[in-house]
């Protein structure tokens, strides 16, 4: 495929990830993500709390609760409990991943991360550059 092809998806795919992340209830950052894999949407997720607890994800204080799921730790466990695998895979996300879904994201076998904004601590970044993941970042992503 083309670069310019490539971007155009890039960011088709980003702008999806975009509108998944308003889904969350977490009212600090809104995030999504998808797994793409063959040029297929294999997985989605977007940051919230765990499967039968409340969709509360700040505490009275105004702090994320501890439990509550990355948009791509939800989109990753979602490929764990279905018949495909992130093997090979590109993941959209709409923040960069931090240090702990960076490691999920490896671990999953997933081999580039495309992103709209970058994360405060970019310690996730460093850690997926390192284990040869390619890192995209595209912030305009307007047609």
């Amino acid at each position: 495929m083309s670069k310019k092809k490539q971007l155009k998806y890039d960011k088709a795919y980003l702008r999806i990830a975009e509108e998944w992340g308003k889904l969350s209830y977490c009212k600090r950052k809104q995030v999504g993500a998808l797994i793409v894999k063959d040029k297929m949407i294999i997985s989605d997720g977007y940051n919230g709390t765990p499967s039968g607890f409340e969709n509360f994800c700040e505490d009275e204080n105004g702090y994320t609760k501890w439990y509550v799921l990355h948009a791509e730790a939800n989109a990753i466990l979602k490929v764990a409990g279905s018949t495909q695998s992130c093997q090979g895979a590109t993941l959209y996300i709409t923040l960069s991943p931090c240090k702990e879904c960076s490691k999920l994201i490896h671990q999953a076998g997933i081999i580039k991360v495309v992103y709209a904004k970058a994360y405060r601590d970019d310690s996730g970044l460093q850690f997926l550059k390192k284990a040869g993941i390619e890192l995209v970042l595209i912030e305009d992503i307007s047609i």
